[in-house]
C-alpha cells in the first residue's frame, strides 16, 4: 500500500509541475493558450489527487477532511478553466494569471497544511 500510495504521490507532483511549466513557459510571451502540458497536468494532478485520498483513508490513515476538501475545489476549479478554455486560440491574460496563481495556491496548501513536515 505504501509503494502505491508513493507512486501516486509522484505522479500528483508531476502532474503539478506539468501544469505550472505549461504555465510559466508562457510567461515572457504576449498571447497566452492553454496548452497540452496544462491539460495533462490538470488532469493528472485532480485525479491522483482522488487516488491519494482514496488510498490515505483505505489505510491506517485518515485525511484531514478540511485539507482535501479546501484542495479539491481549488483542483476542481483550475480543471475546469484549463478545459473550458483548451479549443480557444488565446486566453486573456487575467484568467492564465488566475490559473497559476490557484495552481501556486494548491500547491501551497500541501506543504505548509500538512503535518509531515512538522519538527518532532
Amino acid at each position: 500500500m505504501e509503494t502505491l500510495r508513493l507512486i501516486l504521490l509522484f505522479l500528483h507532483v508531476l502532474g503539478f509541475a506539468a501544469l505550472i511549466g505549461g504555465l510559466l513557459a508562457q510567461a515572457g510571451t504576449g498571447e497566452k493558450r492553454v496548452n497540452a502540458a496544462m491539460r495533462d497536468g490538470a488532469g493528472t494532478a485532480f485525479l491522483t489527487g482522488l487516488a491519494l485520498v482514496g488510498i490515505l483513508s483505505a489505510g491506517d490513515q485518515e485525511p484531514n477532511n478540511t485539507k482535501v476538501a479546501v484542495k479539491l475545489v481549488v483542483a476542481l476549479v483550475v480543471l475546469v478553466l484549463v478545459m473550458a478554455n483548451l479549443r480557444k486560440p488565446s486566453i486573456p491574460q487575467g484568467l492564465w494569471a488566475g490559473i497559476l496563481a490557484l495552481s501556486v495556491l494548491n500547491v501551497a496548501l500541501a506543504v505548509f497544511w500538512s503535518p509531515a513536515h512538522a519538527w518532532v
